[in-house]
């Protein structure tokens, strides 16, 4: 049994406070908890017909778990009496902790827990549908099931929408974490997904306590055979901070966070919506075996649609294999196209045996998921009962050929929540919804590494950053076995003709000092010995220059930036390099440790991919010598501590077995970071 176990799953609840805790005790009724439910209050008799307890210490014995309905001030003191008495858990409602410049109060709020587990403060409780224990102030929408997924949430009001989904999806706990002072989201999903009536987990998530952890606990799951689907907010461009580099602007938050979700094997939904037709998918199946569809429909605007909207998606359209074709022509008739996904007209509607058949056609070990196309008709002013035939032939067919069966509706007004939740029991995934749907799908079908990968150490922003030189930083890159192109340096202008002169015309001149040079004049090309000193004397912010030869045109350009991020360790950005960076966007990121295998994936999965293996006659590039020299950059920092970011814009790619070099270098070292000086 976990920490939290008692709390989750309590066999008595204590719930303090007024009109909140009224609300705690009404959802308990309304729910059939069977357990005992002990109000406490110094002034009223009952609450809801239950006899009241004037103090803690006229309990029967220690609560399993708490509600503390009360004020801030008083919920520490009530806090530090449960803890001593044995509590099993506390929910502490109440705000004005941390979340509002009171971190001081939060502290004592802990301190007084000790090692009672705590939820919040500032939290909203927990809802388990499972047994009818409602540690929560408010109404909702859930229903009791026997098993399904646990939703955890960092926003009360999202967890409130989500329990009013009409979706049929079996939530068997809801549960806001609150200010996390104490118990964490990772803490509060370990616990949930421990229990075995859990298929699966739904987040949403503000923000990542700890990254380490929550990269254990998806590990857990996922050795469980539990998988974890969760919505990062705060990633639009509002959330990033000013940026001195390119990679700071390209991989803010938001990529970070999508690069460290992935890693660790959590599907990214980008809304409410997605992550609850994934949940569903999670419940009945676990993680869709492949990305192959069949889909049948009763007209061709049905069909052509399904086609089109899926077209955007990494799902795949198999052929009919040869003797399903002869199968379904038998059926059929000569007047129906085979195609996939398939038509299948009206002609069989209502003949349960020839819709069986046909849909088992469309099924077998050469598809992942089949999928009927349907929308049920309204149950207010319409009868449904022409469309139970295609219900029991879908439930038949699947059942004959092993294969999972999905019903889509096109609008997700098409699938009502009565017939969503009938055809869950029925072992069918209702999906509501074109656009949703096909989009759940691909999430559930992409591959995901199985492994204990735990990311790099987290630190804080340095206190201070220093600009490596460009110059200083291409040392280090050579020496690191990263090719530069052949340089010299000179502090002043008039000795920049002797520092060249073993240099082969054309030639560069940067100014150095500063991070982006071409925005500040600060950059020169194709330029003669003689033409250096006049070209240097327009460049008055420089602080020193450092001429070198210009590289012959490359095969291609890459940006490559490596950054120190306060949650998620270290993290790699790769993307169409040159000037234009910024402009198109075409990055990827990776949270460190990564592989050469998942750079190189990386590399493939940009718009760039196609003019780095050859594109039209044009010579491929050595992407062999990126890949080195990509990871040759992640041990630098790995293994460098003072170094804060790294950036190569661009990193100019040879043709074929012709190598690389580093054309620009960015290298910022960190000055004392904030714990380091709080030691000294």
């Amino acid at each position: 049994m976990d920490g939290l176990s008692r709390l989750f799953r309590p066999r008595s609840v204590a719930v303090f406070g007024g009109w909140w805790a009224e609300n705690v005790i009404e959802q308990c009724l309304k729910a059939g908890f069977d357990g005992d439910i002990w109000p406490v209050h110094p002034k009223r008799d009952k609450i809801h017909g239950i006899p009241c307890f004037r103090s803690l210490s006229e309990l029967p014995s220690a609560p399993d778990a708490a509600f503390l309905g009360i004020n801030r001030h008083a919920v520490i003191e009530v806090t530090a009496e449960l803890a001593a008495m044995g509590c099993g858990g506390a929910v502490c409602f109440a705000s004005g902790f941390a979340e509002t410049g009171d971190a001081h109060r939060q502290q004592q709020l802990v301190e007084a827990a000790g090692d009672m587990p705590l939820l919040g403060p500032n939290c909203y409780g927990v809802l388990n549908y499972l047994d009818g224990a409602m540690l929560w102030p408010d109404q909702h929408g859930g229903r009791a099931v026997d098993r399904g997924v646990a939703i955890i949430s960092q926003s009360s009001n999202i967890a409130i929408n989500i329990s009013m989904q009409a979706r049929g999806v079996p939530i068997a706990y809801t549960a806001c974490v609150g200010n996390q002072a104490q118990t964490s989201l990772a803490d509060m999903a370990r616990s949930l997904l421990a229990d075995p009536r859990v298929t699966a987990a739904g987040l949403y998530i503000e923000g990542i306590v700890d990254a380490g952890d929550f990269a254990a606990m998806v590990a857990e799951a996922a050795a469980a055979g539990k998988s974890i689907v969760a919505i990062k907010s705060g990633k639009t461009e509002a959330a990033r901070h000013a940026a001195s580099s390119h990679t700071a602007a390209l991989a803010g938050d938001g990529a970070a966070s999508s690069a460290f979700l992935a890693r660790c094997g959590v599907i990214e939904a980008t809304s409410p919506e997605e992550m609850m037709e994934v949940l569903k998918i999670l419940h009945l199946f676990g993680r869709l075996p492949g990305n192959r569809l069949t889909a049948m429909c009763c007209s061709g605007g049905e069909a052509g649609l399904t086609a089109d909207l899926a077209g955007s998606r990494q799902l795949v359209w198999p052929q009919i294999p040869d003797a399903n074709r002869r199968q379904l022509a038998e059926t059929l008739g000569p007047l129906v196209a085979l195609a996939n996904p398939l038509d299948y007209h009206t002609f069989i509607w209502g003949d349960e045996a020839k819709m069986t058949d046909t849909f088992a056609a469309m099924m077998g070990d050469w598809v992942d998921l089949s999928v009927l196309v349907i929308d049920f008709p309204r149950s207010d002013r319409c009868s449904d009962a022409a469309w139970h035939p295609a219900v029991a032939a879908m439930k038949q067919a699947g059942e004959n050929s092993g294969t999972q069966v999905a019903m889509l509706g096109s609008l997700a007004e098409g699938l009502s929540e009565a017939w969503a939740i009938s055809l869950i029991d029925q072992g069918i995934l209702p999906l509501c919804g074109f656009e949703h749907g096909l989009r759940a799908i691909e999430l559930a079908a992409q591959p995901v590494q199985q492994d204990c990968w735990q990311p790099h150490p987290a630190s804080p922003p340095p206190a201070d950053r220093q600009l490596v030189d460009e110059a200083a930083a291409k040392q280090m890159l050579a020496e690191s076995g990263i090719g530069v192109p052949q340089g010299a340096v000179a502090a002043a202008p008039s000795r920049l003709a002797g520092a060249a002169a073993g240099l082969t015309a054309p030639l560069v001149l940067k100014g150095l000092g500063h991070a982006h040079k071409s925005e500040t004049g600060l950059v020169r090309l194709g330029l003669t010995h003689d033409a250096l000193a006049g070209a240097a004397s327009t460049m008055s912010a420089a602080k020193g220059f450092l001429v070198e030869e210009m590289a012959p045109p490359p095969a291609g350009e890459l940006l490559v930036g490596l950054r120190r991020d306060p949650v998620y360790g270290i993290s790699l950005t790769v993307g169409t390099g040159g000037v234009e960076a910024e402009l198109l966007g075409d990055v990827a990121t990776l949270i460190l440790p990564a592989s050469r295998d998942e750079i190189r994936a990386a590399l493939a999965g940009l718009r760039l991919a196609p003019l780095l293996t050859g594109y039209r006659g044009r010579p491929a590039a050595d992407i062999d010598a990126a890949v080195t020299a990509i990871q040759t950059l992640c041990d630098l920092i790995e293994t460098s501590p003072a170094i804060d970011e790294i950036e190569i814009n661009p990193l100019m790619l040879a043709p074929s077995g012709g190598g690389v070099l580093a054309l620009d270098a960015v290298i910022w070292n960190t000055a004392a970071r904030p714990e380091e000086e709080n030691a000294s």
